[in-house]
């Protein structure tokens, strides 16, 4: 069975709360990606001011639960993020085929953000929004 967790979206301070929900929850961080991490092309170019922002930090919280966050730092006239609204939920599947058949099912009717596709990160992963507008993220790391 798959695993739920949220995903939190920032704009700009993602480091900083993390910092303060560890302080507060304990643990350590298994996980610091940042944008400058990924690989670039002229095709996928980061703007500078962005290099040193978190793409994804993962906070256990016990039995194998996980806080997620990142920077949401590609806002556009159609997604802004907003304290409250600027989550997902993760869901982190077993394998490629549970993580196509929830992404299938819970992209009809809705929005997909990102298809489903394998990351330059080294997962499959996919966001989209259902159609009542519930944010989804759904991963499948072969490494994990």
């Amino acid at each position: 069975m798959a695993v739920f967790n949220p995903y939190l979206h920032f704009t700009g301070n993602t480091e900083e709360a993390f910092t303060f929900y560890k302080s507060v929850l304990g643990g350590e961080f298994v996980k610091v990606a940042r944008y400058s991490d990924l690989p670039q092309s002229d095709e996928h170019q980061m703007p500078e001011a962005y290099l040193d922002k978190i793409m994804h930090i993962a906070l256990p919280l016990g039995h194998g639960n996980f806080l997620f966050g990142s920077d949401a730092i590609l806002e556009s006239a159609d997604r802004k993020f907003t304290a409250g609204d600027n989550f997902h939920i993760a869901i982190s599947a077993e394998s490629k085929e549970e993580a196509d058949k929830l992404f299938t099912g819970l992209s009809t009717g809705g929005k997909i953000e990102m298809p489903i596709a394998d990351s330059p990160w080294g997962s499959y992963f996919g966001m989209l929004a259902d159609k009542f507008g519930i944010q989804w993220t759904i991963d499948f790391d072969p490494n994990v």
